[in-house]
């Protein structure tokens, strides 16, 4: 019995953290917290408030424009909540890769390039001030057509998707993603 409570008191414990990401909070083009730090293991949960947003993932270059290469990057899908709502869209990932940074912006346009922009790990070569100012200079916004999230298995930058109302679409980017309407 001694050895059990010896062992167990060895075992770290490594409790994951839950971010909750408001977006479009009070009609605005937000998220907000617009940055965050995870560490593997950790949820994002997107909470989807007003009008018509996405959480397209995107690059640091390029912030206004979906990932595609190498792999299809992860888009929430339009999520439309209409005025008098109650009962709001979710979205959520799961942190696996936290030494790579993460970028995302909503599709609507020009939501974009008015600074609506998200953030998980950003570096202090790449900051989220410098990306925030990157897609305010942009002069399109990329829409993303339709509202079905994608991903593709395997996609092989370190992550996976599963979104749907039963999480049937898996995907490869680092991340583990779960919509739940």
């Amino acid at each position: 019995m001694r050895f059990f409570t010896v062992a167990a008191a060895l075992i770290p414990i490594v409790a994951a953290e839950t971010f909750n990401v408001l977006v479009g909070q009070n009609g605005t083009l937000t998220y907000a917290p617009e940055s965050i730090v995870a560490k593997a293991g950790d949820i994002v949960n997107f909470q989807f408030l007003a009008k018509n947003h996405t959480v397209t993932q995107s690059t640091f270059a390029k912030p206004c424009e979906p990932l595609t290469t190498p792999t299809v990057g992860i888009n929430s899908g339009f999520q439309a909540v209409p005025a008098n709502a109650t009962a709001f869209p979710q979205y959520s990932i799961t942190i696996e890769d936290d030494k790579t940074p993460f970028w995302f912006y909503c599709a609507q346009a020009p939501h974009c390039s008015k600074g609506m922009v998200f953030a998980i790990n950003p570096t202090a070569e790449k900051t989220f001030t410098a990306f925030k100012a990157t897609a305010m200079g942009a002069t399109a916004n990329t829409t993303t057509s339709g509202a079905t999230p994608t991903g593709s298995p395997s996609n092989g930058n370190g992550a996976s998707i599963l979104s749907g109302n039963s999480a049937a679409l898996l995907a490869t980017l680092g991340l583990v993603a779960g919509l739940v309407l």
